[in-house]
């Protein structure tokens, strides 16, 4: 089947997903999550398959993997997802005029939601599941890295909805190649919004090339300041597990901004990093306080590329700043606006953080690491927002809607 008849077949089988029951989406959404436990063996070993095509030294390693582990969390947050009240049907607001008509305002579908990203599996479960919540179908444009795994899983998506007598079409996973994501950024008439995710190289290339409206997802350049009010033993737990927990994401802690006055507490604040390998990519102040007390193949000078760089990898730089002014200007010139923190126990300082700070998601005295659907309790996402229209942060169900207006009338005419 070619790229046209997908978009053809979609269109057509969309039309009927609003008769679809919430009932009947939650049920489907549940028999699949144990579907993709069942299938676990299937799905590794496509995974395996990708995975041998990949150097474990690339970034991107990391992302592609699936275990056992990983797709007992995928399953569990479609679980989630079915458990999570519908967008749909909701009366956002409601008036009647004068004239005695009722016009109200209701959360409906996007209609077919397209998404391109990369060597990211997980993706395909975590769409298709906050789609069909939210009423929409999708179109999926997945990184040749992962093709036997993202084909395996849409396998086991459109056998469980064509055991639950649900038109498998609704979901459409297209060619790796290059020329299905021109065509899905061209395919006017049959998708009603594309999201990438992916590199910043993806999302450019998207956003500067699809006829179709675009909601952006951006790279994530990660700053923690730490002020000098700063708790030590909060900071030095906190930027631990913002670089470590997993470096191949996109909330994963990429410069750690430091006070002089603090530059004592220094060594401590990163000394667990080593355990991890990370390199640190230091200025010229905390390079002379960390040498020494950080293990030297891991502790390099910082050039001009060490800031402003997304690393998805074990390395960091530290930048030093003399005052809070210098800390916000450095995020200003750098940020990506996905996620930044503070960790200070000055509350007018974190106060003025909130209100300078240019971003999605802002937090003090704790982790990036929750920059994540699930985590906000939205069940998964479908992307992490860095622009301000329409979505911004991680965007799950509400974000997959828009609304239409109901006019009830009992004969009115305008004159």
């Amino acid at each position: 089947m070619n790229t046209k008849e997908q978009f053809h077949k979609i269109k057509e089988a969309s039309r009927k997903m609003p008769l679809l029951p919430t009932q009947k989406i939650d049920e489907i959404l549940l028999k699949l999550s144990i579907a993709i436990v069942d299938s676990s063996s299937a799905i590794l070993a496509a995974n395996q398959k990708d995975l041998e095509r990949m150097s474990v030294e690339d970034p991107k390693y990391d992302r592609l993997l699936l275990n056992h582990e990983r797709i007992i969390g995928i399953a569990g947050d479609v679980k989630n997802v079915a458990r999570l009240d519908s967008p749909l049907g909701r009366t956002l607001s409601s008036k009647r005029l004068e004239n005695g008509l009722l016009i109200e305002k209701i959360s409906v579908a996007l209609g077919i939601v397209g998404v391109i990203y990369e060597a990211r599996p997980n993706v395909t479960i975590d769409v298709f599941a906050l789609c069909l919540k939210s009423g929409n179908a999708c179109v999926l444009k997945g990184g040749s890295d992962a093709i036997f795994s993202n084909q395996a899983i849409v396998k086991i998506i459109k056998n469980t909805l064509k055991v639950e007598n649900v038109n498998p079409e609704i979901i459409q996973l297209l060619s790796p190649e290059r020329e299905a994501a021109v065509e899905l950024m061209n395919a006017q008439g049959f998708v009603d919004v594309l999201i990438p995710r992916g590199s910043q190289n993806l999302i450019n290339s998207v956003r500067e090339n699809s006829k179709i409206p675009v909601i952006e997802t951006g790279a994530g350049i990660v700053h923690t300041y730490f002020d000098k009010d700063g708790d030590l033993e909060k900071g030095k737990n906190i930027i631990y597990n913002a670089k470590t927990r997993r470096v191949s994401v996109c909330n994963a802690l990429d410069c750690l901004i430091v006070h002089s006055d603090r530059l004592k507490d220094l060594p401590e604040l990163v000394n667990q990093l080593k355990d991890k390998n990370v390199e640190i990519y230091a200025d010229q102040d905390s390079f002379e306080v960390l040498k020494g007390s950080y293990p030297g193949q891991l502790l390099l000078q910082a050039s001009k590329e060490s800031y402003g760089t997304e690393y998805l990898s074990h390395k960091m730089s530290i930048k030093t700043v003399n005052d809070f002014e210098s800390a916000l200007n450095h995020i200003y010139k750098y940020s990506s606006k996905h996620s930044e923190a503070i960790i200070s126990e000055n509350k007018e300082t974190i106060k003025a953080f909130y209100s300078m700070v240019d971003a999605a998601a802002i937090y003090s005295n704790t982790s990036t690491a929750f920059t994540d659907g699930a985590q906000f309790g939205l069940g998964t996402e479908i992307g992490i927002s860095t622009q301000k229209l329409h979505a911004r942060g991680p965007m799950a169900l509400e974000e997959l809607c828009s609304y239409r207006w109901i006019i009830t009338g009992d004969g009115q005419i305008r004159s």
